[in-house]
Parts: C-alpha cells; structure tokens; sequence
C-alpha cells in the first residue's frame, strides 16, 4: 500500500525541477532576528536567502494562526493545529496516559538525545549530567531512553558514547537518579514518571576508536551506502553466529539496566543503526536475511530473551517507520546546493516502509507487519521516527540550515514534519491499543505546542516527543502545561550546530541558544570550522 508519493506532497510553483515539487515563499522576514545575528557571529552567508537557492518562509515570521493555516494552506500538506492552547487541569497535553496499570504523568516525551561527550570508556561525563537533569526538569513524564547506550565497544557510535557494562552500570544508575531527583525538585513528584533507556548497536555508522573513522559492522552490501561511505566489496559482514553472540549482549544490556532502574529499555531499530538496517537486509541469506520473518528474527529473539532474563522490564522499540533514497548534494558548479537522491536504476528493496518500485514514495504494507508484530510480542511502546540523518536528514529531521557538512532542504522542512506526522497517525489509527510516541515537532518552533495538542487531543498520538528542541529549551513542556508564554529566544531554530559540532570532533550542544554552550570553549572552535566550510 503506497500512502503517497513525495512528488505528491506539495502542490504550488517549485523554484527548479527537483524531485520534490517545493513552494518556495519569498517573504516574511523578520528584521535583525536571533537567526541573523548568529549567522552573521559565525559570518557566513544567509544560504536561504541565496537567490540561487531556495528561500522557505521562516517559521518564527508566523505570527498568527492565520498566518499559520495559510502557510500550511499554500503548501498543500495536510498539517492541523488547535488555534487556542489549553493549559491546567484542561490541557489536553497534560493528561495522564495508563500503560499497563502505570499512569504516566503528562503527554511530553524525551526522545533520546547523545551529547558525543561520555569518556572514554563509556561512562558519564558532567557534560551527560548537566544534560540528563535537564531532561527531569523539563517536566515530561516520558523519558523514551535518555541517550543511545551501546551494548559493546564495536557498536559505539562515537569513542564518546554511553556504554552498558558492568563497570558502567552503577553510573548509569547515578545519571538515573540524577533525573529523578531533577524531576522531583521540578514537579514534585517522581511517581508518575517512565524513564527507560536505549540500547544500541551502531552498525556500518560505528566509529568506536576514532570520530572520523568509520569501522562499519555490516549486515549487507548495500548499493549505495557502500559508496557513499567507502566500504569496500569485500568488507566482512556479521554472520549469523556473531549476531546470536550481539543478541546475548544486548539482552545482559537489558538485564543491567533493569538492576539500575530504569522501567524500559528501547531497542532501536531506526536511523540507519544494526537495528534498522536488519529491516532491509532482503539481500542477505541466512536466519537473518530476505523473508519478513527472517529479517525480524533480530528483534523477536531480543524480546524473548528480556523477558526470559529481566521479566520485569518494559520494552520500547523506536523505529523508522519508512525510509527512502540516500540523498546528496549536486554535483557541479550549481550555487543549488539543495539536496538530490541517488541515481540508482531498477527495482530499489533497501527502504524499509519505502516502496521498491518507486523509491520516493512511502509503502507502509511491511510497517503495518512489524506492528502486527510488537502488537503480537505485546510490545506496547513504539516510538516512530522516519530515515536517516547519515543519507536523508531532511526526510528524518526536518531543519532550516543543514550542518555544514549536509546538503540544504530539498523541500520546505515542514513538508517533512507534515510527512512524519501523517504517517504516525495512520498508525495510531491502525492500532490504538499500542502507545504511540511522534517524532518531528521541533521544527514546528513557535507553533510546536498547538499542533502537538491538536494530535493528541484528536487520539492520533499518544505523546509528543521532544529532541532538538530541549537542547535549548528543555522545560517547555512545563511552561505550555501551566499556560505560561513560550521563551522564544530559546525556541530551537534548527541551526544544525549540535550536528555540525559533532560531525566535527566536537561536543553536541546548542551552541547559538544556551548560554552555557555559548560560553564552552569548543564554541569559538565551531565558530572558526563553519567559516572554513
């Protein structure tokens, strides 16, 4: 079943041919706004006003719901918002959600967000605390795992992240407690709380001895992420035994965060990371390759290993519900640097929730299976996300300015958010017994708060999941539950800086919003790299 089409999704005047039919709006700026005095700090040219480029209708020049619904109207996507917010006890955001006999606070949730900054050898650092309090303070009663948490070193996104062991295990117990106590201090109360945690194996995106060294753990040659990230024809990929193997680590992962106390653990199967990339492995022969079944065997051993080793653990899976073409920047002498999907020809079977005959456009018949699945392992917690941030992040997360090393939108990024939250809620629709967390709001900016109550009060979410956005402003969830006005100047913008700095060696933060990272010495060195790209 193809839900649409990318082609499909915008109707209007495009600037130039593109795979996407984009509006591209040439006005609406504000003067001398928070977005062009950091441009101009890091002194780099305003690409969006390129007139080579395109030139998207910035979301804070928004000023009414008016100015909203005819944005979104000119657009031709299908993005709702309540025009008025409620707040207290009528806060359709503020309600309790049972799961299981557990009533979880509020609907905000905190999707898990890396800093790039634990040491060496896998534990917190006072950079992963800072962070982590923030999440308890932020007053969401969700916490979707905290952080990615490899469960060994070969599968360490960074030489920084988080590792599950068990000479880590009581720090990560401490980083819970921290959140806790934040929590409390905040809120008052901690009993309403679900904090979990997200356990991880990189895959062919792992650099766990070096932040610019790829040391992929693949489980298929893929035809063009190989190229993409130079991974040789004859590079090794995991056979069935080193899976069985990873699948007992991940389950004494699960065991270990169980005794430091967390209520779940997320097994990720998004982004591009192992867990995502079993969902395409069509390729592959073996126990874990081409069928349905085979390429869900991964996750369905998981789950019956947790519940056979930690029976009292939750279990979580974020998934990217559909992929697409790996995107790039053109090629040539174009002053377009809007990004453009692969040439590949014939059939394309490596997009799970895409559709192999029409690579652009999204197919949900195996999405709807693997729910029917975690519906069927009652896995009742599912976050969805979409793509990847290493080959389409406009598709996975939709931004203003790419980071310096990325392609610009090829769309207006709230044609990606409208995406992500239509495809979420045909879900939600499909299978409301399960608990259904939406990704993708932060680029709403201004107007986050009234179409994230419209989708929770209409039942096509359950919570609204927070990423980006709680970098520089992490307590926005309390202030929309008490009615308090939005802090613009700390609404995330989507620089991209807390991409870009680790895309460079550095540490993830909101450098432009939070003063605290404002001030870190790693600023100014970001300062002087994006000068340079």
């Amino acid at each position: 079943m193809i839900l649409f089409a990318l082609d499909d999704a915008v109707n209007g005047a495009a600037a130039e041919p593109s795979p996407f039919v984009v509006f591209a709006e040439k006005r609406g700026y504000t003067p001398r706004s928070a977005i062009d005095n950091y441009i101009a700090d890091c002194n780099q040219p305003d690409k969006m006003s390129d007139s080579n480029t395109p030139n998207y209708r910035r979301v804070a020049s928004l000023k009414t719901a008016d100015d909203f619904a005819n944005h979104i109207e000119r657009l031709g996507v299908e993005l709702h918002f309540d025009r008025e917010l409620q707040s207290g006890a009528d806060s359709p955001l503020g309600q309790p959600y049972q799961l299981d006999g557990f009533k979880i606070g509020n609907r905000f949730c905190i999707l898990p967000m890396e800093g790039w900054d634990g040491t060496e050898d896998g534990k917190p650092s006072e950079l992963t605390v800072r962070r982590w309090k923030h999440f308890g303070e932020s007053g969401a009663k969700l916490i979707w795992g905290g952080e990615a948490v490899a469960v060994r070193h070969d599968g360490r996104a960074n030489p920084n992240q988080l590792i599950s062991s068990d000479e880590t295990t009581s720090e990560l117990e401490k980083l819970r407690k921290v959140l806790v106590a934040a929590h409390e201090e905040k809120c008052g109360s901690s009993g309403d709380l679900l904090v979990g945690l997200q356990l991880t194996h990189s895959g062919r995106f792992a650099r766990p001895n070096d932040k610019k060294k790829l040391e992929p753990r693949i489980l298929y040659h893929h035809p063009i992420l190989d190229r993409k990230f130079n991974i040789a024809p004859d590079h090794a990929c995991l056979t069935d035994a080193e899976i069985d193997d990873l699948i007992g680590d991940f389950v004494k992962a699960a065991r270990r965060a169980e005794a430091a106390g967390f209520a779940f653990v997320d097994l990720k199967h998004c982004h591009g990371y192992l867990g995502h990339e079993f969902l395409s492995a069509t390729t592959r022969e073996g126990r874990y390759g081409g069928a349905f079944e085979n390429r869900t065997r991964f996750l369905r051993e998981l789950v019956a290993g947790i519940r056979r080793d930690a029976p009292g653990l939750m279990i979580g899976v974020r998934l990217s519900a559909f992929d697409l073409l790996p995107f790039k920047m053109p090629e040539g002498p174009s002053a377009d640097k809007r990004g453009v999907p692969e040439q590949f020809e014939g059939r394309y079977p490596h997009a799970f929730g895409g559709d192999a005959e029409n690579p652009l456009a999204i197919n949900l018949t195996e999405t709807f299976r693997i729910f029917d699945l975690l519906d069927e392992l009652n896995v009742k917690l599912v976050c969805v996300s979409a793509g990847s941030p290493y080959y389409n992040p406009h598709i996975q997360r939709p931004a203003l300015f790419p980071p310096s090393d990325g392609y610009e939108p090829p769309e207006d990024p709230l044609v990606g958010v409208a995406r992500q939250i239509k495809v979420t809620g045909e879900l939600k629709a499909r299978y409301p017994q399960l608990c259904v967390v939406g990704s993708g709001y932060t680029y709403l900016q201004d107007w986050l708060p009234n179409v994230g109550q419209f989708y929770v009060r209409t039942r096509q979410v359950d919570f609204v999941g927070l990423g980006r956005m709680v970098l520089a402003y992490h307590d926005l969830p309390l202030d929309v539950i008490n009615g308090a006005r939005l802090q613009t100047k700390r609404l995330c913008r989507t620089f991209s800086d807390c991409t870009t700095g680790p895309r460079n060696g550095l540490v993830s933060g909101c450098f432009p919003l939070d003063p605290f990272y404002r001030s870190h010495p790693q600023a100014e060195t970001l300062k002087v790299l994006k000068r340079k790209q």
